[in-house]
């Protein structure tokens, strides 16, 4: 079988987006001109539309825009980096939509599972930004420790506007 990287495009309310398969796993989904954009994709990735993959994603995100809360273990993900960031990563995912968790909430989550005393909150922001799939992996629904919604790789406007179609609380919240 051919496991050649691929990738296909998905035209979201928040804007064109690339999505990045290794054929059998969604690798990769990145807003247009998002900061570390398609940085795990191989350059050689050759377009293919037709991935089963990418129609599953591509649904998935449909209901999601629409409203609905589609799960995040309908679609198989295999997300590159550290073991760090996986376990980062896995934390990101348990967040139940609609839902808001502080960069220092998951820190102490990963003290307890790596079993060390604490964790670097900075550590956990950085793994947090090089979330290579966006919005499924719902790194938009961490903010700082005071209300900050601090940085989102795909720009502000598109981490208030999947918090607003949460329905998240925005008087809780605050643009720094």
């Amino acid at each position: 079988m051919n496991m050649t990287d691929s990738k296909t495009t998905y035209h979201s309310p928040l804007g064109l987006m690339t999505l990045a398969s290794n054929g059998q796993h969604l690798t990769g989904l990145w807003l247009a001109n998002q900061a570390h954009f398609a940085e795990t994709l191989a350059d050689d990735a050759v377009t293919n539309d037709t991935l089963q993959v990418f129609i599953d994603t591509k649904n998935w995100l449909a209901s999601y825009f629409s409203g609905h809360q589609p799960t995040i273990s309908a679609l198989p993900l295999a997300p590159a980096g550290s073991s760090f960031r996986q376990a980062v990563w896995q934390i990101l995912c348990e967040i139940p939509y609609g839902e808001l968790i502080t960069y220092g909430e998951i820190a102490k989550k990963l003290a307890i599972t790596m079993e060390k005393a604490s964790m670097s909150s900075q550590a956990v922001g950085g793994a947090v930004g090089h979330n290579p799939i966006s919005i499924i992996i719902p790194c938009h629904r961490v903010i700082g420790a005071n209300g900050s919604l601090t940085g989102y790789a795909g720009g502000m406007d598109a981490k208030v506007s999947l918090l607003r179609l949460e329905g998240v609380d925005m008087t809780t919240v605050f643009i720094p």
